[in-house]
């Protein structure tokens, strides 16, 4: 998580979706996996990035991706917490 965000603040305004989601869906979110031709697009837009070949556009379509990639991760780990207490 990025350090100048507070991530006890974070949680605590996150966590109360968690309360309108089925346990069936918090499941779905910890198991959410992207679809094949978005992880091909990404492992596209990371090789140029590694060959410093991107254009403007990619790279900001690229900084989309890892932004969007780390809310669904804090997203996955919050739900696989909330599934592993309800146990």
């Amino acid at each position: 998580m990025n350090p100048t965000v507070n991530s006890s603040a974070f949680d605590r305004a996150t966590q109360p979706i968690f309360g309108i989601l089925s346990p069936e869906q918090v499941r779905e979110i910890a198991d959410y996996h992207a679809d094949q031709a978005l992880q091909d697009r990404i492992s596209q837009l990371a090789g140029k990035a590694n060959e410093g070949e991107l254009s403007n556009e990619e790279q900001a379509e690229y900084e989309g991706y890892a932004h969007a990639n780390h809310f669904v991760a804090i997203l996955q780990a919050q739900a696989r917490r909330r599934i592993s207490s309800q146990s």
